[in-house]
């Protein structure tokens, strides 16, 4: 089992910046790959950024592309920095990690999730 637990949300103002963090336990030697996940009311969960374990180039939603970037920043931390944040950026934020083997891109692989962190952008 793995858990995460995500902090970092907050409220900012349009063009503000925010650095959110997924603190990992348990086995995370057993996970293969780590995404950011957002979804506001009404909406679908959108994958916004995703990065393999062990790997340093991330995938991002092109929605959220050279405003946001993800990073492992040690064996069990994962961070996404977000800059020119925009009203439509508010959401709950989730960490999730998949196993070994699992092919990022693929939404049914994450089998751990965080409870979410919330972000604001107001305008």
């Amino acid at each position: 089992q793995v858990q995460l637990v995500e902090s970092g949300g907050g409220s900012v103002q349009a063009g503000g910046s925010l650095r959110l963090s997924c603190a990992a336990s348990g086995y995370t030697y057993s996970v293969g790959c780590w995404s950011w996940f957002r979804q506001a009311p009404g909406k679908e969960r959108e994958r916004v950024a995703s990065i393999y374990t062990g790997g340093s180039r991330g995938y991002y939603a092109d929605s959220v592309k050279g405003r946001f970037a993800i990073s492992k920043d040690n064996e069990n931390t994962v961070s996404l920095q977000m800059i020119s944040l925009k009203p439509e950026d508010t959401a709950m934020y989730y960490c999730a990690a998949a196993r070994r083997g699992s092919v990022c891109s693929t939404s049914a692989v994450y089998v751990y999730w965080g409870q979410g962190t919330q972000v604001t952008v107001s305008s």
